[in-house]
């Protein structure tokens, strides 16, 4: 995991952003050409100033490529928790990169920041999302069910939540 960089346009487009299935699991529209992509990129650089901004590329060590991303979707200073959220292309899923990308974030979470909780929620029809979750050192919290409204179906689907605290982390990156 990095920061991303402009150069990530290229692999981001390949891998997941323009996907449509990965984008609606994460809950955002596809992008539809690097042009798109390049002034995303900008405008998350340009953030990384703002000391609530923390999003991160999911990269192949390899390759370099950006497979994915792990960000706060939220902060709230007031009460120092954080919404996650994460995606990773279609073929990198159950392979264990959004699973390490998690508990990175965990660690550095509280670690290096003043954060005190961090939570974060699949929806029930994503399944692998649930299974990343579940195998992090978040805690299931409860199920709100048929909370989430996909207004392209009108179907309604349960939003299930999982966090952790300060306290409740070991620290331990590897465990």
């Amino acid at each position: 995991m990095r920061p991303f960089l402009q150069e990530d346009a290229e692999s981001m487009y390949a891998y997941w952003i323009s996907d449509p299935l990965v984008q609606e699991d994460y809950g955002e529209p596809a992008y539809r050409s690097i042009a798109e992509v390049n002034a995303l990129l900008e405008k998350w650089m340009a953030s990384y100033e703002r000391a609530d901004f923390y999003r991160w590329a999911i990269v192949l060590k390899d390759s370099g490529d950006c497979i994915g991303q792990i960000a706060f979707c939220s902060v709230d200073t007031a009460h120092r928790y954080a919404d996650l959220e994460y995606c990773i292309d279609a073929a990198s899923q159950n392979q264990g990169y959004a699973a390490e990308a998690l508990e990175a974030v965990i660690h550095y979470t509280f670690t290096h920041t003043g954060i005190h909780r961090l939570q974060a929620f699949h929806r029930g029809r994503n399944a692998s999302s649930g299974r990343v979750l579940r195998k992090s050192s978040m805690k299931y919290e409860g199920t709100l069910r048929q909370s989430f409204y996909y207004a392209d179906s009108g179907e309604y689907d349960d939003r299930i939540y999982y966090g952790i605290t300060k306290g409740e982390y070991s620290g331990d990156l590897h465990r």
